[in-house]
C-alpha cells in the first residue's frame, strides 16, 4: 500500500504540474477516447519506479504493453483516469495504482493494495484486510440510504452504440433513485462511494486499470463491490453499494437491461 500511494502521488504531481501543457497525441477506441502526452509520461514514470522498487513484479498499464514478472504480483496502473476531464480543465481525474495476485483477469484476481491520487491532492489508499484511508483518515461506511434516496454514480462508453445502450438503462433507473451523477473518473467515483459523498455506483465496460485500486478502497471501507451475478466485478459490469441496497440496485439494473445491454461489447 505504501508503494502504491507513493507512486500514485509522484505520478499525480507530474500530471497536475503538466496540465497546462497537455495536448492530445492519439486516440484509442474512438475519436473521443483521447490520450495526451502526460498520460504517456505518467505511465513511463510509474513503470520506471516499479522497475526500481519491485523488479520481479509484472505491470499492466493503460498506455503500454504489459510486462511479465516472476513474483506472482502484477501492478495495474492508470496514469490518468479521467483524461477528458484532465484535458478540458475539469476536476475529477486521478492516478490509480494497484497490486494484484492471481493474474490480470478481474473475475479471478485478488487485489492486494491500491492507491488513488486525485486532482486536488487527495489520497485514497487501501490494503486487503487492513482498511481504507483518505488523507490518513480511516474510511468506514455504515448502511446506506434506501434506493429511492440513493445518489448514484455511473459512466459511459466511448463508442456511440455503447452510449446509446447505456442511456436507455439510465432512463429506466433515474426515476427510482435520488439522482444520477456522471463525474468522469471511475477510480474517483469508487473512492467517493467509499467516503459517502455518493451512495452507490455502477458502470459497464470498465478496464481493469480503471477500477482495481478504487474497488479495493470501496470494499475495505465496507462497500459491496461485485458483478451482476453477485460474484467479482469485471469489465462487463461493476456495481458498488452498501450491502443493504446492493441486491435491490442490481435487480433494478437487470430489469433495465444491464445484464446484456449490447450483443457484443463495444471496443
Amino acid at each position: 500500500m505504501d508503494i502504491a500511494a507513493t507512486l500514485a502521488r509522484e505520478a499525480g504531481e507530474l500530471v497536475i504540474e503538466g496540465r497546462a501543457r497537455a495536448e492530445v497525441t492519439s486516440t484509442k477506441s474512438s475519436p473521443i477516447d483521447i490520450v495526451t502526452q502526460m498520460d504517456v509520461a505518467a505511465e513511463g514514470l510509474l513503470r520506471s519506479r516499479l522497475a526500481q522498487l519491485r523488479p520481479d513484479d509484472a505491470i499492466m498499464g493503460e498506455e503500454s504493453e504489459d510486462t511479465s514478472g516472476t513474483s506472482g504480483v502484477t501492478w495495474v496502473v492508470d496514469p490518468i483516469d479521467g483524461t477528458v476531464n484532465y484535458f478540458y480543465g475539469l476536476p475529477h481525474f486521478a492516478v490509480s495504482v494497484a497490486a494484484v495476485e492471481g493474474g490480470t483477469d478481474p473475475s479471478t484476481w485478488r487485489i492486494l493494495a491500491g492507491a488513488v491520487y486525485g486532482d486536488s491532492g487527495t489520497e485514497w489508499k487501501a490494503a486487503v484486510g487492513h482498511g481504507a484511508w483518505r488523507n490518513g483518515q480511516r474510511l468506514q461506511r455504515s448502511e446506506g440510504p434506501p434506493l429511492s434516496a440513493t445518489l448514484l454514480g455511473t459512466g459511459f462508453n466511448y463508442r456511440a452504440e455503447g452510449r446509446a445502450a447505456q442511456g436507455k438503462i439510465v432512463a429506466q433507473v433515474l426515476p427510482q433513485v435520488r439522482d444520477i451523477r456522471r463525474l468522469g473518473s471511475a477510480s474517483v467515483d469508487l473512492c467517493l462511494v467509499a467516503e459517502g459523498k455518493m451512495d452507490a455506483y455502477y458502470e459497464h465496460g470498465l478496464r481493469p486499470w480503471d477500477f482495481a485500486a478504487g474497488a479495493l478502497v470501496a470494499s475495505e471501507a465496507g462497500i459491496r463491490v461485485g458483478g451482476i451475478d453477485g460474484g467479482p466485478a469485471d469489465s462487463h459490469l461493476l456495481i458498488a453499494a452498501a450491502e443493504s441496497v446492493w441486491d435491490e440496485l442490481r435487480d433494478v439494473l437487470e430489469a433495465a437491461g444491464a445484464r446484456r445491454p449490447w450483443e457484443s461489447p463495444p471496443a
